[in-house]
């Protein structure tokens, strides 16, 4: 078997994602009530036998490193590790990373200090689920230098993506970044009856794009990185490379979401309350691993709760409605308040009674939801402190919104910022 080394990418700003990742970088996003965005890369890695991993960092990282030495410890005699590499000034760089290749070639000691065959480069912001050694098992066969995982797409998500154009043994002859024009997207267009020989029903779907997830040779990627000035793989160095050498697809046909937009992260989140939902943390091919946290149970009193995931820890008072909504660790959640279609991330640490009496004399509310509040298309961030009577319905419709002080609007979805404290009878 080759040695592979895996390297995560968690440094952007995640502006897209903006307020959320305010305080955070993309990969510590909470998602899915109790999980952080990194724990799908390393889950993944653990399942497909690859324990030595390596997470590069940059920006507001601290409750990343805090989350990844929380949770992810190995045996002594084993070998394995999740280790942080955050950006640094060095005597050759005192900038930071300039893209996801400038972040990989400034840590290319790290991952020629051993033997390793492969480097499998992943992304910290994506939810799916896939056996990597599928992945390097189209890699050997193929005697390929570089595998780019690929995702059948409809022509509407196809313009917003890196598509490939690829040869009758799957080997990629071109690439074009988010092609808008009926001749660019014909130029990359595949056949659905190749899909449908390989396996894969087309259904209306006869575009491969790339889904960010990249195995390359170690010895020609340090070359590339070496040789190159690029700062970026799917717009640089992979287009480049195509010509050069043997860029092989590896084919996957699973549920992949890129959590680029708060829009895309709030619906990815609901898509969890369905009866069927499309992701599963845990399934027969190994469980989505996270902090484990010791909490009691949580206590629902008289509350009405359909189609919702409620986690460890929470109080739900009676009266209340939840549909459709994700509740997070510890939330507390008044009487009589209605929540649908909403993400509340919960409370990191919960409040006693000396800081509930600190929090009546100085007239703030608890954190959680207070008592008869509606909260309606919304994504609640950690920590925040909505008052009684409040109202965050978005009533006017607005798609995209200044930020205010209490709460920013993305893509339709109210945001209440993490530590926000919203006073009674605020309406949103």
């Amino acid at each position: 078997m080759p040695r592979v080394i895996s390297l995560i990418l968690g440094g952007g700003r995640g502006t897209r994602l903006y307020p959320l990742t305010k305080s955070r970088s993309k990969p510590a996003v909470p998602i899915g009530g109790k999980y952080r965005l990194i724990d799908i890369p390393i889950s993944n890695c653990i399942h497909s036998d690859l324990n030595r991993i390596f997470v590069l960092t940059q920006f507001n990282s601290v409750s990343l490193h805090r989350h990844i030495n929380n949770t992810y410890k190995f045996d002594t005699f084993g070998g394995g590790f999740v280790e942080i590499l955050a950006a640094q000034q060095t005597m050759e760089h005192e900038s930071w990373y300039q893209g996801t290749a400038d972040a990989v070639r400034r840590n290319i000691p790290y991952f020629t200090e051993h033997p390793y065959d492969l480097v499998l480069i992943l992304s910290g912001d994506q939810l799916y689920r896939m056996n990597f050694q599928e992945m390097i098992r189209t890699h050997l066969e193929n005697k390929a230098a570089v595998t780019i995982a690929a995702l059948p797409v409809a022509e509407q998500e196809a313009t917003a993506c890196g598509v490939m154009r690829i040869s009758a043994d799957g080997r990629v002859t071109d690439f074009e970044e988010k092609p808008k024009t009926p001749e660019k997207l014909e130029r990359v267009r595949t056949d659905p009856d190749w899909l449908e020989r390989m396996g894969v029903k087309a259904q209306g779907r006869p575009y491969l794009a790339s889904m960010g997830i990249y195995l390359f040779n170690r010895a020609l990627l340090v070359d590339l990185l070496r040789d190159s000035k690029a700062t970026d793989f799917g717009h640089e160095l992979l287009p480049k490379t195509i010509h050069q050498h043997r860029v092989q697809t590896h084919l996957f046909d699973g549920y992949w979401e890129d959590i680029g937009t708060v829009g895309a992260f709030h619906q990815a989140n609901i898509d969890l309350t369905r009866e069927n939902p499309p992701f599963d943390f845990v399934s027969e091919e190994g469980p989505v691993y996270t902090r484990p946290r010791f909490l009691q149970c949580s206590r629902i009193a008289g509350a009405t709760v359909r189609d919702s995931l409620i986690c460890d820890g929470c109080v739900i008072g009676r009266g209340t409605v939840i549909e459709n909504s994700v509740i997070g660790v510890r939330a507390t959640i008044g009487e009589n308040v209605t929540i649908r279609d909403t993400y509340i991330m919960g409370i990191d640490l919960p409040e006693y009674e000396t800081q509930l009496l600190e929090n009546r004399r100085m007239g703030r509310p608890p954190f959680g939801i207070g008592a008869n509040s509606v909260v309606e298309r919304a994504i609640i961030d950690k920590n925040a402190r909505i008052g009684r009577d409040v109202r965050i319905v978005n009533k006017p419709g607005l798609v995209d919104s200044e930020e205010h002080p209490s709460h920013v609007i993305r893509d339709g979805v109210v945001v209440i910022p993490k530590l926000t404290v919203v006073g009674d009878g605020t309406i949103i």
